[in-house]
């Protein structure tokens, strides 16, 4: 019986119209955003230590990235700076841009005095012209282009009809058009290089939003919409392109937004695991740097050649707890 057949007969003796089913749908919850109240909850009651599961990123095997070049926007912090470190720390020859020039400095000459190469260049994702720039420097100053890390990514939290125009036009620009003018000046050199790799950090927001999180969500879809456009276009062209999802990750944008910047470490930390019990329910914690920039170099390397205009989730758990 073909399918069409067997629609036709479970239609005739339910009396009601056969499901059909799509491709099924991933489904994600966010897991960043505000800490204050977790934190009050902190500094008025007994402080607590992280006591989730114990989860840590395997070690690198290997130098997977010998003798290539790796572009990454944003590192000066955070994710992007861990994963600066790590694919310098398995060989690759790592240009990346940010726009805190003594932070990139920082980052440069801790990769460097490990004995491995990077160059740090002042650019602004906002700014077509210094991304070109930033691109073509980074390809001149090592020969070529064979991974490329769009990381650079802001956030607010606020309600939609609070959103300042500004603000919502500041998170697109730097989210999407920013990520937009990295692919647009860096596949060229990675077609020239006969292709590569790309990844996209998006958001588990890019799935399902928390609230007060509108501009970033929308940003965050949108990058996901961007990834799976750009794997089709240059599928043929060897260019794979996928996009990394983290879920709540301890990083120096989360203690901003939360406005605990102010608070005691102790504090923050006991804030931090406590608004982990619900946005990393599995883990029990939350992520680390160096975490995601594992899994986003196991995505830029050559171990999943048939991956190519995905999503991919790393989020302790968030996901899975949605009814």
């Amino acid at each position: 019986m073909t399918d069409d057949q067997k629609v036709t007969a479970e239609t005739a003796e339910t009396g009601r119209p056969a499901r059909r089913y799509g491709r099924r749908a991933v489904v994600g919850a966010a897991a960043s955003g505000a800490l204050v109240a977790g934190a009050a909850g902190a500094i008025g009651g007994r402080l607590t230590a992280d006591t989730g599961p114990r989860m840590t990123a395997a070690p690198a095997d290997g130098a997977r990235f010998a003798g290539k070049v790796v572009l990454i926007t944003g590192a000066t912090s955070g994710i992007g700076a861990a994963t600066a470190l790590a694919f310098a720390a398995e060989g690759a020859k790592v240009g990346f841009c940010g726009r805190r020039e003594e932070r990139g400095r920082q980052v440069e000459q801790q990769i460097r005095a490990a004995g491995h190469e990077a160059t740090y260049l002042r650019a602004d994702v906002r700014v077509e012209d210094q991304v070109r720039r930033f691109a073509d420097s980074v390809a001149e100053r090592y020969g070529r282009l064979d991974v490329v890390f769009s990381n650079a990514g802001i956030h607010q939290i606020k309600r939609l009809h609070e959103v300042a125009t500004a603000d919502w036009d500041d998170i697109q620009n730097t989210n999407v058009r920013g990520a937009f003018f990295t692919l647009k000046h860096s596949i060229p050199h990675l077609l020239t290089a006969g292709g590569g790799t790309v990844v996209v950090t998006s958001s588990i927001n890019g799935l399902a939003v928390r609230q007060g999180f509108a501009a970033y969500g929308a940003s965050k879809h949108g990058l996901i919409g961007l990834v799976q456009a750009a794997a089709l276009d240059y599928g043929a062209d060897g260019i794979r392109v996928n996009a990394v999802l983290p879920g709540f990750v301890d990083t120096e944008m989360v203690r901003k937004l939360s406005g605990t910047e102010r608070l005691p470490d102790t504090a923050y930390r006991a804030a931090v695991a406590a608004a982990a019990r619900s946005r990393a329910p599995a883990a029990g914690r939350a992520g680390k740097p160096e975490e995601i920039a594992a899994f986003v170099l196991d995505l830029a390397s050559d171990r999943y050649p048939f991956m190519t205009g995905s999503a991919q989730v790393i989020d302790g758990g968030a996901s899975a707890s949605l009814p």
